[in-house]
Formats: C-alpha cells, structure tokens, sequence
C-alpha cells in the first residue's frame, strides 16, 4: 500500500448508536463477529457482520479491554480484575488481578500478543495524569509479570507481522516506543523510541499493523487515524467523523477492512450536539491486509 490516501475508502458508520468511551475492537474470523467496549458502560458488545444480530454482556466495573481464547471465551481486564468469560453461558472465571490496591488506577488497552499472554496496560484515573501506570503480562496459569512501569496511559500495543517487534505507546507521553519480542518466552528488550507525536497528529490511542507492517494508531486528539511505516515516516493521515477516534482492527474476510471505535467522554451538551458522530463505530476499506490478532491460550 502506498501513501496514496485515494487507495483508502472514507470512513463510514458502522452503527448509529453512541458509546461513551467505545474501544478494544476485536475482530472473530471463526465467526464473522466484531467485538467491542464501552469501558464506562461496563459492557462488551458484538456485531454479527452478516445478520445484523447484535449482542452485549454487562459487567461489574469498566471494561479496560479485552481477547479472545483459543477455547472460545473471553479474557477480559475488568478495573482490576482479569476475567475468563463465556458470551454463550455467560459463566465468568477470575483468573488474575493487576493493581488492585492502586485507587489511582484502571485498566486500559491490551491485547494478546504472539506468545498467546494477555498484554494489560493500566492508566491514571485522574485529571492530572501520572506515571503511576503499567504494563503486564497474564498467563493462562493466571501468571502476572510486571513488564514496563512509569507510564501515564498504557495504549497502542501491537506486534510486527513476523512478532518479533512490540510496539506500546503512553498517549500523555505522547510517545511510541517499539521493543524487541520473543514470542516464545514473551520476553521483552532493546526498547527505542517509535514516534514522538503531539495533539496535531494525534495523540497515540489504540493500535494495529498491517502485513507491510505499518503502524496504525488512532490519534485520538486530532480526529485522525495514522499510518505509519516501520523507520516511523507518517504515510496517511485520514480525517475520522469524529474528534475521537480511539482504536483500529482489521476484520473481514480478507482482513482489508478498519472498524474504528470513538468516545464522546466528557462532553458537554453542546459538544454531543455539535458533533453527532462522536461515540460511533466506523469501518473503511483498505487495500492492505492487517495482521490477525493471537487468540489466549488458555492452558498456558
């Protein structure tokens, strides 16, 4: 794909429905089902692509993010605790916990990387963010290994197409630093600063990559979703329906389309107004596969 934005479809609504802080696609090829959060609604909810059908699940405490496992559940990172959920019985298992003595804190974005661990970045709640935050790796023998530390919001994890390269980005740094990966052992190294971005490009919210490895991060303070090439060179910037877009996934059968969330948190009456597409799942097509995500292993 080349820095042609004519090569891009223009974003579209998915849905007309708004969600206050919408985020973690995930996309289910098993199934042609898109799954997402609405973090502050403590809920999970699907998409069947063919049908229509929609479902959604209420939980306890904020949805931070979440997976799929290789035996068709969920694993999910509540305020604090790491959960194994079955959407078809609904049965929820505690598996973990990552800060659960940190009042400051929350989960946020994650994913699951190569070596089948749950990745859990954390945040600070309040206004005035701090470096208070971290990144974690849950295994499915329910293993917590404290990974990176000193972050403000733990976002933008991803992993190159061969998995040997992790990217993790603080979105009040507002950085992406890229780590070398072992995806045998989870193991992490030689960690370089990826981009140093600002509120004009976007600040790094959730992310993806692409099979020409690119990076794809949505930049949550500028209304824009950006590509990036592996040396870091911006190579589009498309203007999202909304101020902000929080997180992409490649889904579809051929892994060529973007479903988009967004969040309207913290809008006044007038913003809601202003901007009626804020809170909204986005799709458009592109001509570049993406790098399917792993799926947990659970007996890990």
């Amino acid at each position: 794909m080349s820095g042609d934005i004519s090569a891009v479809q223009q974003p579209r609504i998915l849905l007309e429905e708004r969600f206050e802080l919408g985020e973690c696609p995930n996309w289910d090829g098993d199934n042609n089902r898109l799954y997402w959060a609405d973090i502050i609604g403590q809920k999970i909810h699907a998409l069947d692509i063919e049908t229509g059908q929609r479902h959604s699940w209420s939980f306890e405490s904020e949805v931070g993010c979440f997976g799929l496992t290789d035996q068709g559940r969920l694993v999910v990172a509540l305020k604090s605790d790491i959960i194994l959920f079955d959407p078809k019985t609904g049965v929820r298992e505690k598996l973990a916990a990552v800060e659960g003595d940190n009042d400051m804190s929350r989960t946020n974005d994650g994913k699951i990387g190569p070596d089948g661990a749950f990745w859990v970045g954390t945040m600070d709640q309040n206004a005035d963010k701090q470096p208070v935050a971290s990144l974690y790796r849950v295994t499915g023998s329910g293993e917590v290994e404290h990974k990176v530390g000193g972050i403000k919001i733990s976002n933008g994890l991803a992993w190159s197409p061969d998995g040997r390269i992790m990217y993790h980005s603080d979105s009040r740094g507002p950085w992406v630093n890229r780590w070398d990966f072992d995806a045998k052992t989870g193991a992490i190294s030689h960690c370089q600063l990826f981009l140093d971005l600002n509120d004009t490009v976007g600040r790094p919210d959730g992310a993806a990559v692409d099979m020409e490895g690119c990076y794809w991060s949505a930049g949550v303070s500028a209304g824009k979703l950006n590509r990036f090439a592996p040396d870091g060179t911006l190579l589009l910037s498309i203007d999202m329906p909304m101020p902000n877009p929080t997180m992409p996934c490649f889904g579809g059968v051929d892994m060529k389309t973007l479903y988009v969330t967004s969040h309207m948190e913290n809008y006044p009456a007038d913003k809601r107004a202003e901007f009626p597409d804020a809170g909204k799942l986005v799709m458009l097509r592109v001509d570049v596969a993406g790098v399917p995500v792993n799926r947990f292993r659970e007996d890990v």
